[in-house]
């Protein structure tokens, strides 16, 4: 597994925190506890609020804008917070602090909990593709052959065509999916568009061959579709979206 330099030991402040970019472009908060560093994603995982403005305590990072927090150590939310933040795994050489720039495939919002079998054929099928700040994963009226899981960046949607387009109102984390028109019978043309905010890697899996996987295990099929029927009411719940 290859590393990226992140920042200086001497960059961060005792007890504070500060965010920077990798070599390739990925943001993220490196937090200095009492020696102890460790990395998480650079924006709160709620109303896009920059996590290096929130407080830091040598503990539990809090967002300044609504007090969500986390434990620095693991990412878990604590109090008020209603979704975890994603931790990356670090390592500290002559001062330099480094990040692993790859990791485990990551399908948990589906697939969580299958039986390792149908997990295993699932994975089989995932591509990963890498996307620069500003490039477009797919827009309106694109056939809707793939879906995605996002492993690290930040994706933003947009409803609409042309200059009538207005974002969707809502932001990924790591595990997510998107673009889940590909497993819907009906919807064969995308109604959105992807965007990567930054750069960001991403699973891609074709729909219908996850199908044909999860038509073998019913059981599973049942728990994925359980699932994919929460996002699309997420989505329709979504502020852009009415």
């Amino acid at each position: 597994m290859s590393r990226q330099k992140v920042c200086l030991v001497s960059d961060v402040p005792e007890n504070g925190l500060k965010e920077f970019c990798t070599e390739a472009g990925q943001k993220m908060v490196v937090a200095n506890a009492s020696g102890e560093f460790f990395a998480v994603q650079a924006i709160c995982p709620h109303q896009d609020v920059p996590l290096c403005d929130g407080f830091f305590d040598g503990n539990l990072l809090t967002c300044h804008q609504h007090l969500w927090q986390w434990d620095i150590r693991t990412g878990e939310a604590v109090g008020l917070a209603e979704a975890p933040i994603e931790c990356f795994k670090i390592k500290i050489d002559n001062g330099v602090v480094y990040v692993d720039a790859g990791g485990t495939l990551d399908l948990r919002e589906l697939f969580a909990g299958l039986p390792q079998k149908t997990v295993d054929a699932l994975s089989a099928l995932a591509k990963a593709e890498d996307h620069p700040a500003g490039g477009v994963l797919y827009s309106v009226g694109d056939p809707a052959d793939d879906f995605f899981v996002l492993q690290s960046g930040r994706i933003e949607f947009q409803i609409g065509r042309e200059d009538r387009t207005a974002p969707a109102g809502f932001t990924l984390k790591k595990g997510e999916v998107f673009g889940w028109a590909a497993l819907l019978e009906s919807q064969p043309k995308r109604i959105a568009m992807a965007k990567a905010l930054e750069p960001s890697q991403v699973l891609r899996i074709n729909g219908a061959a996850a199908l044909k996987v999860l038509a073998l295990d019913p059981a599973s099929g049942m728990v994925a579709t359980r699932r994919l029927a929460g996002l699309v009411a997420r989505f329709l719940a979504a502020p852009g979206a009415k």
